[in-house]
């Protein structure tokens, strides 16, 4: 049997995330992926495995996975839930040599939404249109993962991680201010200014489509009150704004197309750390020139 990682308890939300399906927009299909590809990049440098292995992206930790078959290397990025291997507490950010039999358990992050296990060689799960990844919006590649779930590694050969620890900070709990840039629609906007004059809140039904936020709705300028706007392409990072002014922020599962102006569209590096926002957490913005 190949060493594989048997799943005693998900959390609130387990899924397989690589770096998404490419090339497949043009029939309807978002590209989905980590939902914090810096934190997903950085796992897969730690364990020295090539990008777009398939690694697990749990939400909000208390995840609990058996090893099984053969000796594991991983690794823990993203949002620092704390980890006990056999009760023994392990670092973040780091390579963990696992025997089988050892149990693996997350915590609850103090900061930070999502944490990545990095398994070298990746988890062979099936592939869908190119992809390992689970799309929440398509309904696309694996289903979320549940308790009893067994999930194989593949194979990997090449050099053994040389680090000990990477020195990254953490996902904050404080306010996390984003860069952005001028959208196609921003002159749809009575004061565009507003949306960086104050400070919104992530929703609670924020997912991995959108981080939705809460605060005093944009209005349209006069000029477009009323009006309707033929769908149009979107991208990760493109701040939607629906009739009602309350800013949605793309995340990793949005529409390939929509029907909302969009008024700016977040820097890629930001839309990671956006990526890691808890609900009820506060956010900024600072326009980019």
């Amino acid at each position: 049997m190949s060493a594989a990682l048997e799943v005693l308890d998900p959390g609130p939300l387990t899924l397989v995330q690589d770096l998404g399906r490419r090339g497949v927009a043009a029939i309807g299909v978002g590209r989905s992926g980590a939902a914090d590809l810096t934190a997903y990049r950085l796992g897969a440098r730690l364990v020295a495995h090539d990008e777009g292995l398939a690694a697990l992206e749990v939400v909000l930790g208390s995840l609990v996975a058996r090893v099984r078959g053969g000796d594991l290397t991983v690794a823990l990025t993203g949002a620092a839930a704390p980890a006990l291997v056999d009760d023994r507490p392990v670092p973040h950010a780091a390579p963990l040599h696992l025997r089988a039999g050892q149990v693996l358990r997350l915590g609850v992050p103090a900061a930070g939404l999502r944490t990545y296990l990095t398994v070298r060689g990746g988890l062979a799960v099936p592939e869908v249109l190119g992809s390992r990844s689970t799309d929440t919006l398509a309904g696309l590649g694996p289903a979320p993962v549940r308790a009893g779930d067994v999930l194989r590694v593949l194979g990997y050969r090449g050099p053994f991680p040389n680090v000990d620890v990477a020195p990254v900070p953490p996902p904050t709990a404080d306010r996390v201010v984003l860069e952005v840039r001028t959208g196609p629609r921003h002159a749809w906007f009575a004061r565009p200014d507003a949306l960086a004059a104050q400070t919104w809140q992530v929703s609670s039904r924020s997912d991995r489509v959108g981080v939705r936020l809460e605060g005093e709705p944009l209005a349209r300028a006069q000029r477009w009150e009323g009006t309707e706007l033929p769908s149009e392409g979107m991208v990760r990072g493109c701040l939607q704004v629906p009739a009602g002014g309350l800013p949605v922020l793309f995340l990793s599962d949005h529409p390939v197309t929509g029907g909302y102006p969009v008024i700016g569209v977040v820097v890629p590096s930001d839309v990671d750390r956006a990526a890691q926002l808890q609900p009820g957490q506060q956010v900024g913005f600072r326009w980019r020139g």
